[in-house]
């Protein structure tokens, strides 16, 4: 019996050795480091400025006339609309005006409008109106004249709008037609000059009349279905 529980203690502490190296060995091996690389990757976007004239309003007034005759042709001031964003935009002018007596029949309109970088020369806006004279007078049978200028890539648009246009008092300028022209990219103007010309025809109820006029202008993308509305102008509207 002695010796049996000799050997069995022999066994058990041999078994125990064997055990310990076992778990050192397995330790030693546990404590490894591998080779490794890592990347990153940041970003910040800055959102762009959509806007005209500084956000403010044209200071030059559209007409300064006064004593306003029949058969008299008069030439407003040239408004200018400068692209003072870092976005391109495109433009719509909306040309309104009425009259405190009489009526808007008696009433002939027209416009010059110009693109550009680099402001033209006074000759230009000279010869602007003579063009537009040349539109009212008859002269040409042109109803709208587009012309680009070789040299100095100024863009020019003349109109002389219908009968119907000038009798519903609100005009809405480059609407649906000759869009190139109306995108204002950055650092682009465009100049806009007005003409009125009461009719040889208009008689004395339109002595002492006061014509008033305004030109609103607004901006918006250039991307494909952006509007002149964003969501929070039109809830401002129907909460009004």
């Amino acid at each position: 019996m002695v010796k049996t529980q000799g050997m069995k203690k022999t066994k058990n502490v041999l078994l125990g050795t064997a055990l310990t190296g076992a778990l050192l060995l397995s330790t030693g091996f546990g404590t490894y480091s591998w080779f490794t690389s890592e990347s990153n990757a940041q970003a910040e976007m800055k959102n762009g400025i959509l806007q005209i004239n500084n956000g403010g309003n044209m200071d030059t007034p559209i007409f300064t006339a006064e004593q306003f005759a029949p058969s008299q042709l008069h030439y407003g001031e040239f408004l200018s609309i400068s692209n003072t964003g870092d976005m391109d935009a495109h433009i719509q002018a909306t040309y309104t005006h009425s009259i405190d007596k009489a009526s808007l029949e008696g009433y002939e309109v027209g416009y010059f409008a110009m693109k550009y970088t680099v402001k033209p020369d006074k000759d230009v806006y000279e010869d602007s109106k003579i063009e537009l004279d040349n539109l009212f007078n008859g002269t040409t049978n042109e109803v709208l004249s587009i012309g680009k200028d070789s040299n100095s890539g100024i863009e020019m648009i003349s109109s002389l709008l219908s009968a119907d246009q000038v009798k519903s008092g609100e005009i809405l300028l480059g609407d649906g037609e000759n869009e190139e022209f109306w995108q204002l990219d950055e650092g682009q103007y465009i100049d806009i000059m007005m003409a009125v010309k009461l009719d040889d025809s208009a008689g004395n109820e339109y002595q002492g009349a006061s014509y008033k006029a305004g030109l609103h202008v607004i901006a918006k993308q250039t991307d494909a279905g952006s509007t002149y509305t964003n969501k929070s102008d039109k809830k401002q509207e129907d909460d009004k």
